[in-house]
């Protein structure tokens, strides 16, 4: 079984096309949350999301934009963009949103497990080794993949020692992929990185592809028309800074 791993595809609908037609062939997708927020095509995300085999789980933003009260913790310009998200959306996409699942969820059969943000709490950022020391220990699973922080990163766990894996690419405009065996003995926690709204330094699509079969994850980059994306998020009014960021992979 491959799996398609998607997480903060953020509304750029553009960055999720580009994804899709270059990723390598595969039977399900699994989305980590915050698929709303930031950008300008939330409908167009969720149609194409709700097409898939797999399943999605909610992230911050996704219940910020259904729970209004819990987006007090919110920047400035994030809470702008809940509101105007929550005022875009049609009622049926809507209620999509507030209908998933918060993480852990665990694929039948597999001993794997999905989150937004750590096995901990939905909102927890895992950056660096010893954020995920309690991760570990919370995991149910050998592998969990998780999002929320925006960079592709992991971390592995043979019982003595945590150590960080990052991907490595040759290139830094063109579709480019890094694998990572997985090692028996150890336990993953592993982010598939951005794929709307990279904070790595890398402006393309992050993603990634998880093969059971062969114990296998592979990071993704994806490079996608970042114009189309900037125009339509200031056509629609919401703040510059938005656009700006998203060539600067920032």
């Amino acid at each position: 079984m491959r799996a398609l791993v998607l997480s903060d595809i953020h509304s750029n609908f553009e960055a999720l096309e580009a994804v899709f037609a270059v990723a390598p062939p595969h039977d399900v997708v699994w989305n980590l949350g915050d698929t709303v927020g930031y950008a300008a095509n939330p409908n167009e995300v969720i149609d194409r999301l709700k097409s898939l085999r797999g399943f999605s789980i909610r992230g911050n933003h996704d219940r910020a934009c259904t729970h209004p009260d819990t987006s007090e913790d919110f920047s400035p310009i994030a809470n702008c963009a809940v509101k105007w998200t929550r005022k875009a959306l049609s009622p049926d996409r809507l209620a999509w949103l507030g209908k998933l699942p918060a993480g852990p969820l665990s694929p039948t059969g597999l001993d794997v497990s999905c989150v937004h943000g750590s096995p901990v709490h939905e909102d927890e950022y895992l950056v660096l080794a010893e954020d995920s020391v309690v991760a570990f220990r919370a995991a149910a699973a050998r592998i969990t993949f998780f999002g929320h922080t925006h960079m592709q990163v992991g971390f592995a766990n043979d019982s003595d020692q945590v150590y960080t894996v990052e991907p490595l690419y040759s290139s830094d405009d063109d579709a480019d992929d890094y694998e990572l065996p997985l090692r028996r003995g150890f336990q993953y926690l592993l982010n598939p990185g951005s794929l709307g709204q990279p904070r790595d330094g890398d402006w393309r699509a992050a993603y990634a592809i998880y093969d059971d079969e062969r114990e296998l994850f592979t990071w993704h980059r994806a490079p996608y028309d970042v114009n189309k994306t900037q125009e339509s998020i200031r056509r629609a009014g919401l703040p510059d800074f938005l656009a700006d960021r998203l060539r600067l992979g920032r």
